[in-house]
Parts: C-alpha cells; structure tokens; sequence
C-alpha cells in the first residue's frame, strides 16, 4: 500500500472514497423518493377502486374489508387472469407498473450522470495531474542523458513515483561524478602526455647533436668518448624521466595496489638510504637516523621506501659539503610521523607551495641535478596510502618534510 504515501495517488482514492459514499446516500435518497411515489401510486389506484365500489353500490364495510385484505385466493387469482393480470403479463402493459418503472428510471438516470460526471472529472484531473509529473520527469531525464544535471526530478512528496525519481537521481548524480572524474582522468593523461613531450624534447634534441658529432668525427677518438658520455647521461635522464612519469602516472590513476604490512620505522628508513649513503660519502655529507625508531608504521614498504629516497634525494641535493640530512619520528595517540631535515639551503616563500608541482625548478635549482619529479612521486605514493606529507623550511636554514600515518591502534 506504499502508493498511498503519494499525495496524488492519496487524493484520489479519497476521491473515490467519496464518490463510493455519495452512490449510497443517493441510492439511500432515490430509494425513499420511489417509496413515496410507489405510495403515491397505489394511493391513487386504492381511489379509483374504492370510487368504482361506491358507484356501484358496494357497502363501505366490505370495500374497506377488501382493501385491508392481504390474503388472496385461487379464485382471486383466476379472475386477475381472466382480465390480463398474470405475472406473465408485460410490466409495460400496467399503468401503474410502467409509471414507476418510468419514475426509477429516470431518477437512476440522473444519478448515474451526476456521478458519472463526477468521475470522470476527478480521474481527468488525477490524470493531468499525473501526466504533467511523468512530462516534468522526462524533461528532466532527458537532460541528464544530454549531460545536463543542473536540474533535479521532484522529490517533495512520498510515494513509490517519488522513491523512483530519487534513485535516477542518485543514479544522475553517479553518472555525472563518473562523468567529471572521466573528464579529469582525460586532462590529466592530456598533460603528462604533454609533460613528457615537452620534457623529452631537450635530451632527444642533445643526443641527436651528440650523434652527429660522433658521425663528422670518427676517428677523434677523444671526442667520441666525450660525447659517448654525454648520450649515456642524456639516456639515464630520458630513463628516470619515463619511469618517474609512469610511476606518477598509475599511481594517479589509481592502478598501484599497494600492501600495506607493519614495519619499523628503522627497518623502513634503512631500506630507502640504503643505496644512497655512497653517494652521501663521495659528496663528503651525513645521513643520520636520530632518536627511537621501533615505533611501527603500517605502509607499503617498496613504495614508501622510495617516497623517503626521493625526499633525502632532494636534501642531498640542496645541501653543500659537509652537510646533515636528519631522520627522525614521533608517535602520537593517532599519528605516526617520519621528519626528513636538511641544513641545505633551504627554499624561498614564493618557491614553497610549488615544490609538490611535476617539473617545478626553482631559480635557486637550476644548477642542480634532478628532474622535478621526485617530490610530486613521494606525494603521490604517500597521498595514495592515505597519509600527509608537509613542508617547512626557510632560506639557509634548512628543510623538513614531515610524512605522516595514522596510527592503527
């Protein structure tokens, strides 16, 4: 009985309701009008029966004896049918059997009109009512299958119309989240499409010259290991390139699946320096682990590892002979954080909110080494396990990366 909750529907069966009510107060009304009249009848031909008698003579006492009478008889019944009165006999042929039919008749037709047009009316409007909701709705749907969700199917009553019209447009409203994330997904790919191009014009242009140099040179023997060299750093960096990219690129799209486990903070931090630390020696600079680092962090830890390499990759970078890259951690009741500090040079405020940017440089950068894809690669892989990486820093003061989880208590 849920259609009862909408209001039209609700309406209408009261309607009926009242329509089913005014048939019996009008067959109640048409019944007693036709006993009056059935009396009215048999009043006029009780008259002309009794005026007949007293014509004739008849004593008063026996005619008032046969019309109070109410038994009749065999010979009663065979003088009715000497004159044509049988029950065989056409209810037409009777005065006073045709007078009533004609009377029931007519009022039955009028009632009949009255409510017939009643009827018709309430279901005509219900009807309209009804049709005018179903165009509203159409308008609406074929909207949506046009792309256009500003508008919304009417939801302001119950009713099983009404619960329908709000799964289609909960249904809209997927199809139009879908819709935008696909429109997302397509700019982005659009960009990193562009980002590579852009970013592989430089090392295909110098390997190119590289090449013809070699060619017009063949036996400078010299010159041929110079620039052999120079292919080879132009080949690495198109490699880190295209794997940074690729890497940024699924993890964006949401394709890695990554397998969170327990690990130590000193186990996790010892896998991503550890091939690191040669360099760090060569350009005669410290990495340290400083404080508790048993605390357990839940990560991936293939993909954090690199997120914290690339991270101490840019503080190695930033920071001069004899510098400190400092890793430490705290714990608190819901989050568990990895600091990653530098005394490098630090970066300038106008420079701070851009560091996360896929191939952002600074001008303070450009006579570094990096390609301005390993802190948008950690962001990602940090973003996509569900916790927070964060920057402070200020200029020749140094750096700090905070990475942070939630603590799974």
């Amino acid at each position: 009985m849920s259609f009862l909750h909408d209001r039209n529907a609700k309406r209408y069966c009261y309607f009926l309701f009242c329509i089913i009510f005014a048939c019996f107060l009008l067959g109640t009304g048409i019944v007693m009008l036709q006993g009056k009249a059935l009396q009215k009848i048999m009043l006029s031909h009780d008259n002309a029966i009794v005026t007949s008698l007293i014509d004739q003579g008849i004593s008063k006492d026996v005619i008032a004896a046969a019309i109070a009478n109410t038994d009749g008889s065999e010979t009663g019944e065979s003088f009715l049918a000497s004159v044509g009165r049988t029950e065989q006999t056409m209810p037409g042929l009777i005065p006073l059997i045709s007078q009533f039919q004609h009377n029931l008749a007519h009022d039955m037709l009028a009632m009949g009109i009255f409510l017939g047009i009643l009827l018709l009316t309430g279901a005509f409007f219900f009807l309209w009512e009804r049709e005018r909701l179903y165009q509203q709705a159409a308008d609406v749907i074929s909207g949506f299958v046009e792309g256009d969700y500003s508008k919304h199917l009417p939801q302001s009553n119950e009713g099983t119309i009404y619960q329908l019209f709000a799964f289609i447009d909960r249904l809209a409203t997927m199809l139009q989240a879908e819709n935008e994330a696909e429109r997302k997904r397509k700019e982005f790919f659009k960009e990193t499409i562009s980002d590579i191009s852009h970013q592989l014009k430089t090392p295909l242009a110098a390997l190119a010259m590289y090449q013809e140099i070699v060619e017009d040179e063949p036996d400078n023997a010299h010159a041929v290991k110079e620039f052999s060299a120079k292919m080879r750093v132009s080949l690495n960096r198109m490699e880190q390139l295209i794997s940074s990219m690729l890497k940024i690129t699924r993890l964006d799209a949401g394709n890695i699946v990554f397998e969170k486990r327990a690990y130590q903070i000193s186990e996790l931090v010892l896998h991503a320096v550890s091939e690191l630390t040669t360099r760090a020696v060569s350009e005669k600079k410290e990495i340290l682990m400083d404080g508790p680092m048993e605390d357990i962090v839940i990560c991936d830890m293939e993909w954090t590892s690199e997120a914290i390499g690339n991270i101490v990759k840019n503080a190695l970078d930033h920071t001069g002979e004899g510098g400190k890259i400092k890793i430490t951690c705290d714990r608190s009741l819901y989050i568990t954080r990895i600091m990653i500090t530098d005394n490098g040079q630090g970066i300038s405020p106008e420079d701070i909110h851009h560091v996360f940017k896929r191939f952002y440089r600074s001008r303070d950068s450009l006579n570094t080494q990096g390609l301005g894809l390993g802190l948008p690669l950690a962001k990602s892989i940090i973003d996509g396990q569900g916790g927070t990486i964060a920057v402070q820093s200020s200029p020749d003061t140094g750096t700090t990366f905070t990475i942070s989880f939630l603590t799974k208590l």
